[in-house]
């Protein structure tokens, strides 16, 4: 139950530094939780986590143990778009390790996770799969959106504003306007998102309370959901309930068809393969894609429809999407606050709003939110999140407009001079060739802005946001860094995109790619720091682009 002896002379080191700190002899004879915090000034969906801390420390202290509080990087994917994104991804990574490393350091008796946005999810569920000791989680809860009496925004509007306003379909004004309001709150962004996906993802594989992620931030529940977790984790470490005893394969199953069932982020494949490697569960990116193919999309929200996440907790909330799929679930598996899966949905009584989260014999796509597409273009394979697709864009042919990094892509469009009907290539965006796997957010959201994703379609090595609609197919592997064959592509070869038939190809016999190969030569995409480490380990995104596990 604790791992620290204090009557053990060969502690005293232990016992002395952790007094320096105000710690007492019966705190420290008491279960000590380490409280991993990933707040910061600079993140709102991180800021609430300060406060929410306190209150989790309440819960630990009531509960008969001992908080000890330490922090992690939470950076803000939205804020690094551009030169900035290179780092996102591999935080994910370099969180995990972080945690990994203060927790063994430290050899806490328990653990628990206060995270909310993109990377920071999931790093923490690595740390945790690797830690293997009782946890919990938390998320921060979501933002409030911006109301005026035209309509609501949240913050995918903000950014297919920036395509709006370029083309002159809204004025400088609102703009501003939009740039100071629509992110208007603290909390996540209410939009299912790579960090919505990945909170609701962390309730449905049981590891954090469900209904938590889409509470708003500032909601009294918060207070109530963070004193719970610091009695529950007490009560976790007493029982020795470890995470793989919640977390199993069978969870991760849960986890990625709920991910599919309610229109998530591309970005889960990347986040949930790697969690499974952590784990030592089997997860490509083709099996990704036949698991997730079998549950029907019930429900789906911004960007993807009028519908933000406080629309999503006040029609039934994650409860209510589960329970409209349960047919397809492992009921059997074990929850973090009690009980199991099928004991919750047995006690699920709320009530529904059908026209927001449909039922399972009235879905919205029959065969899930993705596809995973093969061909000629992606030997092994790409994906797209065809429910943000329009259906004049499930099929799409036309001639190939070739970038080499994403800001020969942004000077395309500020200028003016993308094509209706072509495709656009952004290519040595890959894990290695970025380095990092930037996420085309912001060309992606200027694409709809700009009303051209009923005619263009965008294909790329790198990566997508979560808040990313329209014919934006991305993780096409094996990346061009690597000499796939997105590197032969050449301006005015014909792509051809089937996503009912799972299939991209180019119109280039395979003699000629493979000769276009020979005579390809990388561009200048320096990797300086931490960025050389992660170019000479980082994995394809078949098993999560993983570098530091």
């Amino acid at each position: 139950m604790h791992n620290h002896d204090i009557n053990d002379k060969t502690q005293a080191y232990f016992t002395g530094l952790m007094h320096a700190c105000g710690y007492d002899g019966d705190a420290l004879q008491s279960p000590v939780i380490g409280i991993v915090n990933s707040y910061t000034d600079a993140n709102p969906g991180h800021r609430p986590l300060r406060e929410l801390a306190g209150y989790v420390k309440e819960g630990v202290w009531r509960a008969g143990g001992t908080p000890a509080e330490f922090d992690v990087p939470a950076p803000c994917d939205g804020m690094a778009q551009g030169a900035g994104m290179h780092f996102i991804l591999p935080s994910r990574d370099l969180i995990a390790a972080s945690i990994e490393g203060m927790a063994k350091a430290h050899d806490f008796d328990g653990l628990v996770f206060l995270c909310s946005c993109d990377k920071i999810v999931p790093g923490m569920l690595m740390a945790a799969a690797s830690l293997n000791k009782p946890c919990i989680f938390l998320t921060a809860g979501c933002m409030l959106p911006y109301e005026t009496p035209e309509r609501t925004f949240v913050t995918p509007d903000l950014k297919e504003s920036i395509g709006e306003v370029s083309v002159g379909k809204i004025s400088e004004a609102q703009f501003s306007d939009y740039k100071r309001n629509i992110c208007f709150s603290q909390g996540t962004c209410s939009m299912y998102g790579t960090a919505n996906t990945m909170g609701v993802f962390s309730e449905v594989i049981g590891i954090t309370p469900i209904g938590s992620t889409t509470t708003l931030f500032c909601a009294a529940e918060k207070v109530r959901q963070a004193r719970a977790a610091g009695e529950r984790v007490v009560a976790l470490v007493k029982d020795g309930i470890r995470f793989r005893d919640i977390v199993t394969e069978n969870s991760l199953a849960n986890g990625l068809m709920h991910v599919s069932a309610t229109g998530g982020s591309t970005n889960a494949q990347l986040h949930i393969c790697a969690l499974a490697k952590v784990m030592g569960v089997p997860l490509s990116l083709a099996e990704f894609g036949k698991i997730q193919k079998r549950i029907p999309v019930i429900a789906k929200f911004k960007p993807s429809s009028r519908y933000n996440i406080s629309d999503y907790h006040k029609a039934g909330g994650v409860g209510a999407t589960l329970l409209s799929i349960r047919e397809h679930l492992h009921t059997q598996e074990k929850l973090v606050m009690g009980g199991t899966l099928g004991e919750y949905l047995d006690r699920y009584d709320r009530k529904i709003d059908r026209e927001i989260i449909h039922s399972a014999d009235d879905p919205l796509y029959a065969d899930g939110c993705f596809a995973v597409l093969y061909g000629n273009l992606a030997p092994g394979g790409c994906i797209v999140k065809k429910s943000g697709v329009e259906s004049s864009m499930l099929y799409h042919r036309g001639p190939a407009v070739c970038f080499d990094s994403e800001e020969s892509l942004r000077s395309a469009f500020l200028d003016k001079r993308i094509e209706p009907g072509c495709v656009l290539i952004i290519r040595y965006e890959g894990p290695k060739g970025g380095p990092g796997m930037r996420e085309m957010s912001i060309p992606a959201a200027m694409l709809v802005g700009m009303g051209l994703h009923t005619s263009v379609a965008m294909v790329t090595d790198g990566r997508y946001s979560g808040a990313t609609r329209g014919p934006c197919i991305g993780h096409v592997t094996p990346e061009a860094w690597s000499g796939g064959p997105i590197a032969a592509v050449r301006d005015g070869d014909m792509i051809e995109i089937d996503i009912p038939n799972e299939t991209i190809r180019m119109e280039v016999s395979d003699e000629e790619i493979a000769q276009r190969l020979l005579q390809v030569k990388r561009p200048d995409h320096p990797a300086e720091g931490m960025l050389s480490a992660y170019r000479r380990n980082v994995s394809e995104v078949d098993d999560g682009a993983v570098w530091l596990y």
